[in-house]
């Protein structure tokens, strides 16, 4: 899919990775109506429950730690008006009980996927003075016994959206750090815990959607840089 100049009358383009399910799939039905969706996963086969919702939009499944792979599926993005970086991984343990290959799959995932990501579209980017949202975490804000490796990598996360809004300033990039969120992923979390899985103690992925768009929809005038969401229990 190649976008060039924009006209007047056409939707400004979204590519939301992590878009098969989840906080990713509640971001992709927020900006369904106004914009034309690149929806992200491994595989095809996983974003078919999303597209066969969303028929207007179009997949774009990659290994985003494939990097060959992610240069060709960026190659014909010319135009690019909002990323959103959601996919990621949560790999919790403490630090005597964490394995180098932990370190590195988490930081890949979390990280150095994004940053190249980032990298080989921005062309495509400073075309539309696009605008690049980071799904981080409260975990990239302070950190807890358990969520070392993964706090981090969210903390780093961090990092590299506050030097990319230095370095690239006809950008807008927002680094959004929500609490936990009712998912398949929050899910697995709780069970790693040994605890019961109450939805209620989390924010709902609508919740974070809408201030993803409402980000989005900020007029020009105003460069939202950060939103911390944190649940209120039900």
């Amino acid at each position: 899919m190649a976008t060039s100049a924009k006209t007047s009358n056409e939707r400004p383009t979204a590519l939301i990775t992590g878009a098969s399910r989840g906080l990713g799939a509640a971001i992709a039905r927020e900006l369904a109506p106004t914009h034309r969706l690149l929806l992200g996963a491994r595989t095809p086969e996983a974003l078919e429950p999303i597209l066969s919702e969303l028929p207007d939009a179009t997949g774009w499944p990659v290994e985003l730690t494939d990097y060959p792979a992610v240069a060709r599926a960026a190659e014909s993005i010319e135009r690019l008006d909002v990323l959103v970086h959601n996919a990621g991984v949560a790999d919790l343990g403490t630090i005597a009980d964490s394995s180098v290959a932990q370190w590195r799959n988490t930081l890949e995932a979390n990280l150095i996927a994004v940053s190249e990501l980032t990298r080989v579209l921005l062309p495509a980017l400073r075309t539309a003075h696009g605008h690049v949202v980071l799904i981080n975490s409260g975990a990239g804000l302070r950190v807890s016994p358990g969520w070392g490796v993964y706090a981090a990598g969210k903390f780093a996360l961090r990092a590299f959206g506050d030097a990319l809004r230095q370095e690239e300033t006809d950008l807008r990039v927002t680094s959004v750090h929500p609490g936990r969120i009712d998912t398949d992923m929050q899910r697995a979390v709780v069970a790693g815990e040994e605890r019961d899985y109450e939805p209620k103690e989390f924010l709902t992925p609508e919740t974070v959607a809408w201030a993803v768009r409402n980000a989005i929809e900020t007029p020009r005038d105003a460069h939202p840089t950060e939103i911390v969401l944190r649940p209120i229990p039900r």
